[in-house]
């Protein structure tokens, strides 16, 4: 199926791995043009031919050099992928009172000021073009208390902001959309070092164990791991023409685990 991308140009930041790794394969593959924000340059990221720029999004400095050398490099924008976060720091798996201001204010400014400074750089061009946003939130927006508390609230001000800028920029072109996936097989729930071994320690379960129970325990109908390759379908398909009609939405990719309607 022809998705009319060919030809466009597309932001995704957070592409170094994971869920913003596929985005950049995804878009790459239907003849975009991608510049493509990391904090690293992975061996996985520079073979999909994205331009990279290697920058901390979790600051201001960061998001100018990204959307500066977008810029320069893709002439405009016509699709924005707002998909960095995570938790920043250690102690994730504690609870509320174990988090400091310090771990407060990094988690925000990955998750959710990262995409509000992305955003208005690029605003201009993407209301020119008639562009569209997708930012990637999560589950944890809609049920708090599934993750750290610092990145579940900083996921819902993400959702609401998607929500927010439709309704400003939607009557100038502009489609802002979200997606929310819960348990992606990434390297925050798989990695020696991700949130998924420290809440293993946490439990004081073996790693491997935690993670063939997660699917059943936060009721995935699908008995699974969300593949990030499924999230970078939904993404693409968004951007396309072929959603055209889709705007303000916010798309749970979850494997059923979300059971309110």
């Amino acid at each position: 199926m022809d998705l009319g991308l060919t030809g466009k140009t597309a932001v995704v930041t957070g592409a170094s791995r994971g869920i913003g790794l596929s985005i950049v394969r995804a878009l790459t593959d239907e003849g975009v043009r991608v510049v493509a924000g990391a904090r690293t340059l992975t061996t996985e990221l520079k073979e999909t031919g994205a331009h990279v720029v290697t920058a901390d999004l979790s600051t201001a400095a960061g998001v100018t050099a990204l959307t500066e050398r977008a810029m320069a490099e893709l002439g405009g924008v016509d699709v924005l992928v707002n998909n960095v976060g995570g938790g920043e720091g250690k102690g994730q798996a504690g609870g509320f009172l174990t988090f400091g201001d310090e771990q407060w204010l990094g988690t925000y400014e990955l998750n959710f000021l990262s995409a509000v400074r992305v955003t208005r750089a690029t605003l201009p061009s993407l209301v020119e073009r008639g562009g569209t946003i997708v930012n990637i939130s999560s589950t944890s927006a809609r049920q708090p208390s599934a993750g750290p508390i610092p990145y579940t609230t900083a996921k819902a001000a993400l959702t609401a902001f998607g929500k927010a800028l439709n309704e400003e920029f939607g009557p100038r072109g502009v489609r802002v959309n979200t997606i929310s996936p819960g348990a992606v097989r990434t390297p925050l729930w798989e990695g020696p070092q991700g949130y998924g071994a420290e809440l293993a320690k946490a439990l004081g379960v073996p790693h491997e164990e935690l993670l063939q129970a997660i699917p059943g325990q936060s009721g995935m109908t699908t008995g699974r791991f969300v593949e990030p390759g499924e999230v970078a379908a939904l993404v693409v398909y968004l951007a396309s023409p072929l959603g055209a009609s889709i705007a303000g939405a916010d798309y749970l990719i979850d494997g059923g685990a979300i059971k309110t309607a």
